[in-house]
């Protein structure tokens, strides 16, 4: 997996339109600033109410290779161990909230950086069923998605960096979130934004222009 901080070089810059009524601000496709990426997520409050998990999809196999999402995450983020199936045998991963190494599979959670709720406070609550499960099985944003230790997922909750912060990778994770944010038009609201300017004072400027989802 590619570090979030990277920045493509060395290739053709495109330009991509995040048109909403509330913004519209260009971005080159291959990279752009950190900054850059989150003035173009429009502003909005938090939708308040409707929210209910079994609104989103549990994990799915969408590529019909026979593993589902959680197994994917895994085979993706596993540092070192044998696939088999859909599991990794003797897998190790690192933990980007706590920097824990973890060798028991179990013992991690799929964390959606973007959680659910926040997800649908931020604007899917206008989606139908099938965008929403497509945001609940993202694997087309290798950071929408994480394997994360059980106990550092549920310190996080559905919080947003306003309300909480990982102790280990704040970069990454000011990153990714906004990442997600954009690849799925997602708002932010004042608060979200002044701790996401915050996170990112010390970071290196550049990341990765996710695409857009469908």
């Amino acid at each position: 997996m590619n570090e979030i901080g990277n920045v493509v070089r060395g290739t053709t810059a495109l330009v991509v339109v995040l048109a909403t009524a509330m913004c519209a601000v260009p971005v080159q496709a291959d990279s752009s600033s950190a900054l850059v990426l989150l003035r173009a997520l429009p502003s909005a409050p938090e939708h308040v109410g409707g929210y209910d998990r079994s609104l989103f999809a549990d994990w799915q196999d969408r590529d019909g290779d026979g593993c589902d999402t959680r197994d994917e995450v895994l085979i993706a983020e596993a540092v070192a161990g044998v696939v088999q199936g859909c599991a990794v045998v003797s897998g190790r991963w690192i933990s980007l909230y706590d920097g824990t190494v973890v060798s028991d599979a179990s013992a991690l959670d799929i964390d959606h950086v973007v959680a659910l709720s926040e997800a649908w406070d931020s604007g899917a609550w206008r989606w139908n069923a099938g965008r929403r499960a497509r945001f609940a099985n993202d694997l087309g944003y290798a950071w929408a998605l994480i394997a994360v230790t059980a106990g550092s997922n549920r310190s996080k909750s559905d919080d947003d960096p306003a309300q909480w912060q990982p102790d280990e990778g704040r970069c990454r994770f000011a990153k990714a979130w906004i990442g997600v944010k954009f690849r799925w038009r997602l708002a932010v609201d004042t608060q979200e934004r002044a701790a996401l300017q915050r996170l990112l004072r010390g970071c290196s400027a550049g990341m990765r222009v996710p695409a857009l989802a469908d």
